[in-house]
């Protein structure tokens, strides 16, 4: 801090009058400004309390991360400071993710509402900072106006996964707001100290704020003009440099497994995309069109010409803004400041796949907002053109900007609206191939979702996120072998894919190789031991092979990493009821129903067990429950249709519906299963259609020898003899 003492004698500078707030302006301006910058930028990005979470990083920062979905929590709070997670190490982020579970569970619009309430922040920082330095009250707003609700900003505010943007840049305006404080007076240290522990925050929250001490010094040459000797400045930026660096270390650490070879993307082309990507998002700030989430990177080297014009272009600007240092000061400040706070996200360290995204604008461009406004109004001056004409201006471009980011924050609405819209605005775009294809997968749109993920494929052969949802696709349609493929290809592409191990788990288990599936489920489990499905699917394996106790072990760890997991409780009700736990068993399916009303599996399963407990009022509830989610479930309409027909409780037997029931089991199952036909003569009898009962009985008797089920052909030999007498069959309850 000592450094910081050394510039006692620093004066505040005395603003020109073109700087100074005019005299008559009234105390309300400024909080009237803050309002309709907040209005406006609510009216922007309100729409995404509306929207979902997508499938691009949201499930890794939220709905799929187990140490953020339980909320504030001391063991979260510790995983936040000491673990590297998808390639980042930001705690403060972290956090903000957890209250946010806290606070609103994993419905999407309360996240969607921080980070609004967060980039409206931000906003209103911006113009307040920048007020304070330059005295300009409505050129300040103007600049906190565009960067608000440009286009650009979409990315960073209605993409939950993008948190760390806009709390960044939140703690990117207070730590210059502070050190403006401190410009005031440099020989406090305090103030100094608030300066370095609102860096540090910044920093915590995403690393792309080290280049700020940059900043800082371009502040000093304009507007806060301090006199001071460049060294001198310099030296006293040494603390924040420090943090800088260390957080450059962290970050290099971090995201090591990120990065991409220079065999995949040589220096040549990443120099030259740098170059390129400087005047692409200048273009994109004057004309935002065709803006998406995903820009696909160059397969090939790009023409010498289109990089040698972009040096050219870029050189010849920053010469012609030094030439008029003096005269404007604020050009080179503000071209300077974007071109010094890019290089974090340039791409010549590449990390992604990437050529440039719309969120690493959100910073930079504020630079260049505030040079082009300060040079239209100098213009505007000298020409003596009105404040009306002026004003009438900023509020067209202004209203233009609104619409134009309103219309592309509605592309947010979901994964599907996403992707289908990155695919209209961009060629060759695999990833986007692929997440749509994610997406459907999820809907259950499986022949789409293949289509999709093979386009991915013949783009980009060897990509091991469209090889993994192949595979998965693949195994909800039960093409397993296929699923194994594609499975195993990612697994050579990457071995500690524990997803992969996961889906090629669950293949061996449906196909019966138990122990491959176990040996799988415990790769997924070795790489990723808070993964719930992998951990569920072990205790499957291990209950079908009879290690029912080890089922329930698994089954319960899985419930102390996500609590509440209706499926994970459904199987620890099957495996207590093979323990013969049956209380227990009806406990684990209630309260998985309480969670999941619609799981028609769960209210069959508690229905049989009802049932065979004699409760058969309530047994009939829940088979009409899991009728309700499953209407063409052979096994619960002849579950239904037993009790209907054969209860011993004659308020409870409805002869007609048995019958329907049990003629709609029957037909799904190509009249071919003895058990069905046995609850279709039953319900026959109850109806009074003894014929049919007798006849469809000996049918039922005749499949029963035939499949070597003798229990099946006595009974039926048993209830014949009554049909015969012209009585129905009531007895205990026999649901399957």
């Amino acid at each position: 801090m000592g450094c910081a003492l050394v510039f006692c004698r620093e004066k505040w500078p005395v603003m020109s009058n073109t700087e100074m707030p005019s005299q008559s302006a009234s105390r309300w301006q400024a909080p009237a400004v803050c309002v309709v910058l907040a209005t406006i930028t609510f009216a922007v990005f309100g729409q995404t309390l509306r929207y979902e979470f997508i499938n691009y990083d949201d499930n890794e920062y939220v709905y799929n991360n187990p140490a953020v979905a339980r909320g504030v929590t001391f063991k979260g709070i510790v995983w936040a400071f000491t673990h590297v997670h998808s390639t980042n190490w930001h705690p403060l982020t972290w956090l903000s993710h957890m209250l946010d579970c806290q606070l609103y569970g994993l419905h999407p619009g309360g996240h969607h509402l921080t980070n609004v309430l967060l980039h409206i922040g931000t906003v209103i920082a911006l113009f307040l900072v920048l007020r304070q330095m330059t005295g300009a009250l409505w050129r300040s707003a103007f600049v906190a106006a565009v960067f608000a609700i440009h286009p650009l900003r979409v990315e960073s505010v209605a993409w939950v996964a993008e948190r760390k943007d806009v709390l960044s840049g939140l703690f990117f305006m207070l730590t210059i707001g502070a050190y403006v404080r401190y410009a005031r007076r440099p020989c406090s240290g305090a103030r100094f100290g608030l300066v370095l522990l609102l860096f540090a925050l910044g920093l915590m929250c995403k690393p792309m704020l080290v280049t700020l001490p940059l900043v800082l010094l371009l502040l000093d040459y304009w507007p806060l003009r301090r006199e001071e000797s460049t060294a001198g400045l310099v030296m006293e930026k040494l603390p924040l440099l420090a943090l800088s660096a260390t957080s450059c270390i962290v970050t290099l650490f971090a995201q090591h497994g990120a990065f991409q070879s220079t065999e995949s993307y040589s220096l040549p082309l990443r120099f030259g995309n740098a170059l390129v990507t400087c005047l692409v998002y200048l273009g994109q700030m004057v004309w935002p069109s065709g803006l998406a989430v995903f820009y696909p990177y160059p397969f090939k080297d790009l023409p010498a010409w289109e990089v040698v014009l972009a040096g050219i272009m870029l050189a010849s600007l920053s010469v012609a803004l030094w030439a008029e240092r003096w005269k404007q000061p604020w050009l080179l400040m503000g071209w300077l400041w974007y071109l010094a706070m890019l290089p974090p996200v340039i791409g010549i360290i590449q990390v992604g796949m990437q050529a440039h995204a719309d969120r690493y604008t959100y910073l930079p461009q504020i630079g260049i907002y505030v040079a082009v406004t300060w040079l239209a109004t100098e213009w505007a001056a000298k020409r003596h053109v009105g404040r009306v004409a002026i004003g009438g201006l900023m509020a067209a471009v202004l209203a233009v900007l609104m619409v134009c980011a309103w219309k592309q924050t509605a592309y947010w609405k979901n994964s599907e609206t996403l992707w289908t819209h990155t695919l209209a605005c961009t060629t060759g775009n695999y990833v986007a191939h692929n997440n749509l294809g994610d997406d459907l997968l999820k809907k259950g749109r499986l022949d789409e979702a293949i289509a999709q993920c093979q386009r991915a494929l013949e783009i980009r052969p060897g990509n091991a996120e469209a090889h993994y949802n192949l595979g998965s696709a693949f195994l909800q349609k039960g093409r397993l072998d296929e699923a194994i493929v594609q499975c195993q290809i990612v697994l050579k592409i990457r071995a500690n894919d524990a997803d992969a191990h996961y889906v090629l788990g669950t293949a061996f288990l449906q196909e019966g190789r138990l122990d491959e599936a176990i040996t799988q489920c415990q790769d997924a489990l070795q790489i990723k031991p808070d993964y719930v499905e992998a951990r569920s699917n072990l205790g499957n394996a291990l209950l079908k092979k009879g290690k029912v106790d080890e089922a329930i072990t698994q089954y319960q760890m899985a419930l102390q990493i996500k609590p509440g997991y209706a499926e994970v409780l459904f199987n620890l009700g099957n495996a207590l009821l093979k323990k013969g736990k049956v209380d227990e068993a009806i406990t684990q399916y209630q309260t998985a129903l309480q969670i999941k009303p619609d799981d028609a599996k769960a209210h069959n399963n508690l229905a049989n067990i009802l049932a065979q407990k004699g409760n058969m009022g309530e047994a009939i509830l829940q088979f009409q429950k899991a009728l309700q989610f499953d209407p063409a479930n052979p096994s619960i309409q002849n579950n239904l249709a037993w009790l209907l027909a054969a209860s011993p409780e004659a308020s409870l037997r409805n002869g007609a519906k048995a019958v329907e029931l049990a003629r709609q089991a029957n037909a799904l199952t190509g009249g071919k299963n003895p058990i069905i036909l046995h609850t279709l003569a039953a319900a026959c009898a109850e109806a009074g259609l003894f014929p049919e009962a007798l006849e469809t009985a000996r049918h039922a008797l005749r499949l029963a020898e035939a499949q070597s089920n003798p229990m099946l052909a006595l009974q039926l030999q048993s209830e014949m003899k009554l049909y015969q007498a012209g009585l129905p069959f009531h007895g205990p309850a026999q649901t399957h």
